[in-house]
């Protein structure tokens, strides 16, 4: 009997049919442990993950495989998208026993959820003599099992511990955090370590901020390499815009295929704010791809974001999205098709499998001529058409509360730099900028509004929805952080009070539910499930942690709001985590990003106008924001808008008001004088 067909997880649909007799993860499953005796198998993946699909095909859609799960377990199916509290937990036992994780991640547990042996993706004969093993282990070695487990538990409760050292988060520890990233960059090729290589967004966002508070050439330089580099590599598609989840080798350039939101929200934010800092033309094109990327491809109309695109094809990997230089000849004619081989370097012996190349921009054409764009733009728009009628990976159309949040952000934020930027646009890409905002916008809005309307329930966040219909787990910490921080970038973009009472509602839960005594968080709510540990990572790693996300949320709604009780609370988080910013710069991007935002007030920016979308002033102020600035236009004394309190105009001219930490500037009427007070030039 297979339970996972009223799923709302596209993960645990992938497995319905399998001939293991999976459960969703639920106490009435390790209840049926507990009354046979048996040990259970929690197996944790998602539904874009390459090497899942492969467990599946080679494991779990195999009789033999399905007969000794159904005799001698209970077996329980986990999307960890949806539980990542279940999935911090058992990723924290794989670790401790093995050194590593990842996913597909299978843990063997007791009846109580206690996991004894741990391991990731297993080939099906391996898989099959464990099976055997744990079997016999389970009925012949029972007290050694159980003491295994025991001591399992113990590592999981000190990796997940709270109350350790705290410190303010200096700029002096800002700054040698940005000195060790600078000394473990890869020079060559950009990013940090090697195979397989991630997109560091989280790292690269701090730096950014970085450079904004000190002038520093180094922090930029690894932002615009790094981004130059993923941006002209096959981890960045170059015919529809958007990136995979990381490149298999150290040079960006065979992409694992999989396209997550989470990464593109990140990403997007990076490439809009190198763009707003610098000009460069790269950075604009990638921003306006990725933003294209999100509405076209992961919007889900009436609803949210989708989660993600497969990294499979009908099962073959990259099967969507690689060229031969003959296919390049039958698309786009001999004389185009060999131009963009040379200008996507497919050759006749290829990058990846097969003689088939993965596209990579190995020419230089943001600043080259105009008939050269023309051309490019050109033969990207050929291509891509053939492509479509290839088949396409599946997407995973579940809503995430924490990735849509994520996406919001960053789409509010690409709004208003593409708003500051649209009279230095060429000619060539001022239409194209044009269309771009207006459907980014529209997803944007659709996202925030299926959020609101269908992710709250009784005024606390559900994590995930699918076809309009809500899950039933519960969010965690990154759900109340990102979903707060996208409620507070919706009211600065919209003007509409109710974004930031409702961004307030969500802090308000995080503070009382999920607080931890040493001034941190706990990931999970105080009323929720009680696991084998309660999970508490301070690190960021693909996502923010719930941590970070709180505290940037926490630090937005102060600046619009004035009050001061959630700052003190957000820097005493912030405080938990900067010992290990001193350590791991690289696994706490998001909370430097954060405390840049402190260190710069943040700045609190006020225009009152009747052109809250046009205005000079406003155009200004975004473009020459401070790191973390909030800034909200309008006419004044909006209700629920308390940046626009009490502020009227000068001489009947639109106004700006800066402060900084409740300490305010004079009011400005012209934008020479604003730039001056948020720049200092």
């Amino acid at each position: 009997m297979n339970r996972l067909a009223d799923a709302t997880s596209p993960y645990l649909l992938q497995h319905k049919d399998n001939p293991v007799d999976w459960w969703p993860w639920c106490d009435e499953a390790f209840a049926e442990a507990k009354r046979r005796d048996v040990p259970v198998v929690i197996s944790v993946g998602y539904a874009a993950c390459h090497w899942c699909h492969v467990m599946a095909h080679e494991s779990f859609e195999n009789e033999q495989v399905g007969a000794l799960m159904n005799e001698n377990f209970v077996s329980i199916k986990v999307d960890r998208e949806e539980r990542p509290d279940v999935d911090a937990v058992y990723m924290t036992a794989t670790q401790a026993m093995t050194g590593q994780g990842g996913w597909p991640m299978t843990v063997f547990a007791t009846p109580d959820g206690t996991p004894f042996f741990c391991g990731t993706y297993f080939p099906r004969p391996n898989f099959l003599r464990l099976l055997q093993s744990v079997t016999t282990a389970w009925r012949e070695q029972r007290d050694a099992v159980l003491r295994q487990g025991a001591a399992v538990v113990e590592a999981i409760g000190g990796a997940q511990a709270v109350g350790g050292p705290s410190t303010p988060l200096t700029a002096g520890l800002l700054d040698s955090a940005a000195d060790q990233l600078a000394k473990e960059y890869d020079e060559t090729h950009g990013g940090f370590g090697g195979a397989p290589k991630f997109p560091p967004h989280m790292n690269l966002l701090f730096l950014l901020r970085h450079h904004q508070r000190t002038g520093s050439d180094r922090s930029l330089e690894l932002v615009r390499h790094t981004c130059e580099a993923m941006a002209r590599g096959g981890i960045h598609d170059q015919l529809a815009g958007g990136f995979a989840r990381y490149s298999v080798d150290a040079h960006w350039t065979v992409p694992h295929f999989e396209k997550m939101l989470y990464d593109n929200a990140l990403l997007l934010r990076v490439y809009t704010h190198l763009w707003r800092l610098t000009g460069d033309p790269m950075a604009r094109r990638v921003a306006r791809d990725t933003a294209r990327f999100l509405a076209d491809e992961l919007h889900r109309p009436g609803e949210g974001f989708a989660s993600a695109l497969d990294a499979d094809t009908e099962g073959v990997e990259g099967l969507t999205y690689v060229w031969t230089p003959a296919q390049l000849v039958e698309v786009l004619g001999e004389e185009d098709g060999r131009w963009a081989a040379d200008l996507f370097d497919v050759t006749e012996s290829g990058n990846f499998e097969h003689g088939t190349s993965v596209l990579r921009l190995a020419r230089d054409v943001d600043d080259a001529a105009p008939e050269i764009r023309q051309r490019w733009q050109d033969v990207l728009s050929r291509l891509l058409v053939a492509r479509d009628a290839r088949p396409q990976p599946a997407r995973d159309d579940k809503v995430v509360a924490a990735w849509n949040g994520l996406a919001i952000t960053a789409i509010a934020e690409f709004q208003q730099v593409a708003a500051g930027y649209a009279q230095d646009a060429p000619g060539d890409d001022a239409n194209l900028m044009e269309g771009v905002t207006i459907v980014a916008d529209g997803a944007m809005r659709d996202a925030a509004e299926h959020l609101a309307r269908v992710h709250l329930v009784d005024g606390r966040l559900r994590r995930t929805s699918r076809d309009g219909r809500v899950g039933d787990s519960a969010g965690v910490l990154e759900d109340y952080g990102c979903v707060a921080e996208a409620f507070c970038a919706m009211h600065q973009l919209t003007g509409e009070g109710r974004w930031l009472t409702l961004a307030g509602q969500l802090l308000d839960v995080a503070l009382e539910r999920f607080a931890a005594p040493d001034g941190g968080f706990y990931d999970t709510a105080d009323d929720a499930e009680r696991l084998v540990a309660r999970p508490a990572d301070p690190t960021d790693n693909a996502t923010p942690s719930g941590r970070s996300a709180i505290v940037a949320a926490l630090v937005a709604y102060t600046a619009l709001t004035g009050e001061s009780r959630y700052r003190e609370a957000a820097e005493a988080a912030l405080a938990t985590v900067a010992p290990i910013v001193a350590r791991h710069a690289r696994f706490t991007g998001y909370a430097a990003t954060v405390g840049e935002a402190l260190l710069s007030g943040p700045y609190e920016v006020a225009v009152v106008t009747e052109d809250p979308a046009g205005d000079p002033l406003v155009l200004a102020a975004h473009r020459h924001a401070p790191p973390g600035a909030v800034i909200v236009a309008g006419r004044p004394d909006q209700p629920g808008v308390p940046l626009l309190a009490d502020r009227p105009m000068v001489d009947g001219r639109p106004t700006a008001y800066a402060c900084r930490g409740f300490v305010c500037e004079r009011p400005v009427t012209e934008v020479g004088d604003l730039v001056t007070q948020l720049t200092g030039r």
